[in-house]
């Protein structure tokens, strides 16, 4: 996520570090690379211009130059100029009551169909009935893609095939929701390849009829500063409330996020952050800025996790391994929960330091990795699993076959996992002495 712009921020940032003294002059230069990194990242030329002249004038003030660590504070005077930028604090999603509407709206292949379907299962999650709605009149396959995923994620999906009139078809809608007991309708509206006049009369017809309580727009993050643009004549036809904004998991060069609300003034709702269902996040602007400066964002890992795995089997897991009966279905439980909070590289993006990793570690090596693991392991059987002894050459051939690797990788494997099983034998020894001592750390202390 904004790797390009993170790594020449870092850049500058190494300048910043090693300045013992500051002047007017040497603030300068190092605030040049970042006024440049910004415009690479086709960040609105006035935001960026106005973004450092503020941080000039905070960085050469009383306080910073009488600073034991004076590049330390004018980082933190980027990074909270950063967050300012960004909308400073979390805008408000405003849905309530027995009946709300919410608006898809946006250009043709910014992602409005996946998104809406990606919101509902946020809303179910918060204890919402939402109704997805297939607004798009003009493209079968728009509906086609929002039943498929509205049954993913078990949420209903309105569609009315061959109606013409989305008004028409908006009013069929509200009466489906009502006799059905949905009180939010999600409605995913039609595109352009570029904003026309008849795209706006039909939003407009369609926003006075279901008087939306949010007006979303959908925005391709990977698009820059013409994203903003597009935002501009979007707010002037249809006042929206905010905006989502799509694969930030791309080559999201950064401009739209740190432009949009300084030229519009709405701010950012929602971030797509992968393809998958569940990567999908209300947008904080102080973790965004921590992510882009490289700081890492540990709250949304820990959020993540919380949501993404259930804790009775954390819980459980910790148990056996502290016991040593973890077995290699232990194992491949363990395997399967991280794929459940996303990539891994979405996964190492989120800690400190984690952009500078990325650079150096071939992450598409190790997803790779990954999934030969899961594969050997779900080429054994249950009792193999359990009881990793039984595995005879012929048993250790015929998984290899099945899983398409050869032994010698299967042996690794099971050598890593019995020097695992091993450590975590010595580790609740260990506990054990400790406990008879009356020195026992805290639950989860070594587990974790």
């Amino acid at each position: 996520m904004f790797d390009a712009l993170s790594g020449k921020l870092q850049n500058a940032f190494r300048n910043l570090r090693g300045l013992g003294k500051i002047s007017e002059s040497n603030v300068a230069d190092s605030l040049r690379e970042v006024r440049l990194a910004l415009l690479d990242a086709d960040v609105n030329f006035k935001v960026a211009r106005d973004f450092i002249e503020r941080v000039k004038a905070k960085a050469i003030g009383e306080r910073v130059i009488q600073s034991i660590q004076p590049g330390q504070q004018i980082i933190k005077i980027i990074h909270d100029e950063l967050v300012a930028l960004l909308g400073a604090d979390q805008a408000a999603f405003q849905i309530s009551g027995d009946s709300a509407s919410i608006l898809m709206v946006g250009l043709h292949g910014s992602g409005k169909t996946t998104s809406s379907a990606k919101l509902a299962r946020l809303l179910q999650k918060q204890g919402r009935l939402p109704l997805l709605v297939a607004a798009d009149i003009y493209r079968p396959a728009a509906m086609d893609q929002l039943a498929t995923l509205g049954q993913k994620i078990e949420v209903p999906v309105f569609v009315a095939r061959g109606e013409t009139d989305v008004v028409r078809l908006a009013r069929h809608a509200l009466e489906e929701a009502q006799a059905t007991g949905r009180n939010t309708l999600i409605f995913d509206t039609a595109g352009r390849l570029q904003i026309d006049e008849p795209l706006v009369r039909e939003l407009v017809r369609l926003r006075e009829l279901v008087r939306p309580q949010e007006t979303l727009l959908v925005l391709d993050a990977a698009t820059g500063q013409e994203a903003v643009n597009v935002a501009t004549h979007f707010d002037q036809a249809l006042d929206v409330t905010g905006a989502v904004l799509t694969k930030l998991d791309g080559d999201a060069r950064g401009g739209a996020a740190l432009s949009l609300k300084a030229v519009t003034g709405k701010p950012i709702k929602f971030v797509g952050v992968g393809e998958k269902v569940e990567e999908f996040e209300p947008f904080y602007p102080d973790r965004m800025a921590s992510r882009i400066l490289g700081m890492g964002d540990v709250v949304g890992l820990v959020e993540r996790a919380a949501a993404a795995v259930e804790e009775a089997d954390v819980q459980r897991l910790e148990e056996r391994m502290r016991k040593g009966q973890f077995t290699l279905d232990d194992f491949l439980e363990q395997l399967r929960q991280m794929k459940k909070l996303g990539s891994l590289e979405s996964l190492v993006g989120l800690l400190p330091g984690g952009s500078e990793m990325l650079k150096q570690t071939d992450m598409s090596k190790s997803e790779k990795e990954f999934r030969r693991m899961e594969g050997m392991l779900c080429a054994m059987t249950p009792l193999e699993r359990r009881n990793p002894q039984v595995l005879n050459a012929r048993r250790r051939l015929r998984i290899a076959a099945g899983s398409g690797v050869k032994v010698a990788e299967l042996n690794t494997l099971l050598q890593r996992f019995t020097q695992m099983q091993q450590m975590m034998k010595k580790m609740g020894k260990f506990q054990k002495l400790m406990a008879r001592r009356g020195g026992l750390p805290p639950p989860g202390f070594l587990g974790r």
